[in-house]
């Protein structure tokens, strides 16, 4: 065998459960949920839940409550970003120690670039340091190109390796419906098939003229693309900087009072401005996150004159997004988050 250019894609297996489960280890085996301050009677989301207690369909974004209701045994305990961020780091630094270049994408996952003749190999060499490290399992996706590599660790999970290539491409994914490529999601996917696209197979042979009538000058010929298995190769070891910075609020009872909601929308606003300064970067769009009664999601945002990180200024921004929405209906839950220029960094 001869060395080649590979990207592998490493992925921390149920990360937040597992990081709580090492550090109570009683709870192995049980189904566990991560989310809010870990009481299910309290209006905030799961974060992640263990492999025992996605058996009960619970699932990331889900209500604590609606989680409780699918299993009244689960252990519910409480969300620690900090400790998620130091075992992170410590994976990461593990990950450096190869020889290969990392892409940090977020807390549980990287991209590895390498030049080898032997990619499982080395992705055997990153399940066990990762897991010397920090006692951590982590999945691992070989591939030609990122794409590929991101969707084989799909097949590798939990605690496996695998390898998708242009080779077995058409295999693997050619009868998976549309949605199974990273970059289409449900939402998307049913609107290909409503235009008679419901396989991989059938958006890769659509016709890009086609596509691009019906979705858009990028999108369309995006979407078969992807299709096709297409992507970057390129992994960079620039580090992992985050796209905003965001805080939301839960109301354990419902708010009608719209001289509260500016209240809380100025609070958020400040606190997101404060983690903006943190940052070292300017802000260049605000956005206002309402959750309105039963479970209604609804977002507007707006570029600002000017990039800021003054308080005053993306709280008047805050605000005036609350403005355009239609608040005749009770809110649960308020959020508001900066975004940074991509550009800049």
């Amino acid at each position: 065998m001869s060395d080649a250019d590979w990207v592998l894609h490493v992925d921390l297996d149920q990360f937040i459960a597992a990081v709580e489960l090492a550090r109570r280890p009683e709870l192995r085996g049980r189904p566990v949920v991560v989310g809010g301050s870990g009481d299910p009677t309290e209006r905030a989301v799961v974060a992640t839940a263990s492999y025992e207690a996605r058996e009960y369909g619970i699932r990331s974004g889900m209500p604590l409550r609606t989680a409780a209701k699918r299993c009244p045994d689960a252990v519910f305990l409480p969300s620690d970003p900090p400790a998620y961020e130091e075992v992170s780091e410590r994976v990461m630094a593990a990950l450096r120690e190869l020889p290969v270049v990392v892409e940090v994408l977020g807390w549980d996952e990287a991209f590895l670039g390498a030049r080898t003749a032997d990619p499982e190999a080395l992705a055997a060499d990153a399940r066990r340091v990762v897991r010397a490290a920090t006692g951590l399992s982590c999945s691992v996706g070989i591939g030609d190109n990122k794409l590929r590599a991101k969707l084989a660790t799909g097949f590798a999970k939990p605690a496996g390796i695998y390898r998708l290539t242009r080779d077995n491409w058409v295999a693997v994914m050619a009868d998976l419906p549309t949605d199974a490529l990273w970059g289409i999601g449900k939402k998307t996917a049913r609107k290909l098939a409503e235009a008679g696209l419901s396989t991989v197979a059938q958006l890769a042979r659509a016709d890009p003229v086609t596509l691009a009538e019906r979705f858009g000058p990028a999108l369309g010929p995006w979407y078969r693309q992807l299709a096709l298995g297409a992507g970057d190769n390129e992994v960079t070891a620039t580090p992992y900087v985050p796209r905003s910075r965001s805080r939301e609020t839960t109301f354990q009872r419902n708010l009608t009072d719209r001289a509260l909601l500016d209240e809380h929308v100025a609070a958020l606003a400040h606190r997101v401005a404060d983690d903006v300064r943190a940052e070292g970067r300017p802000a260049v769009r605000v956005a206002v996150k309402v959750r309105f009664a039963p479970f209604v999601t609804q977002t507007r945002s707006r570029t600002l004159p000017a990039p800021t990180g003054d308080a005053g200024e993306i709280e008047r921004a805050a605000l005036e997004l609350l403005d355009r929405f239609t608040l005749t209906r009770p809110v649960r839950l308020l959020g508001v988050r900066a975004e940074f220029d991509d550009n800049a960094r």
